[in-house]
């Protein structure tokens, strides 16, 4: 990589990072009030809501009767 295509590159980086946390959080916030909705505890709706868990996964295992505890385990 050339020096000057890497400094392109840190620009775009630098440039970018901020809308992509921003944009991150707003989908972590909306996954939280999904899962608290779906019947999970505020700390096992915290971490599902900032893994890579399925949230369809995770709202069907608790509204099939799964408790939160136990599908948070499975999803985990």
């Amino acid at each position: 990589m050339t020096t000057k295509f890497a400094g392109i590159m840190a620009e775009v980086t630098e440039t970018t990072s901020p809308w992509r946390e921003d944009e991150q959080s707003k989908v972590e916030s909306w996954r939280l009030h999904v899962l608290i909705e779906a019947g999970y505890p505020l700390s096992l709706a915290e971490r599902l809501a900032a893994s890579e868990a399925d949230l369809h996964v995770c709202v069907d295992l608790v509204r099939g009767g799964c408790q939160p505890t136990v599908a948070a385990e499975i999803l985990l």
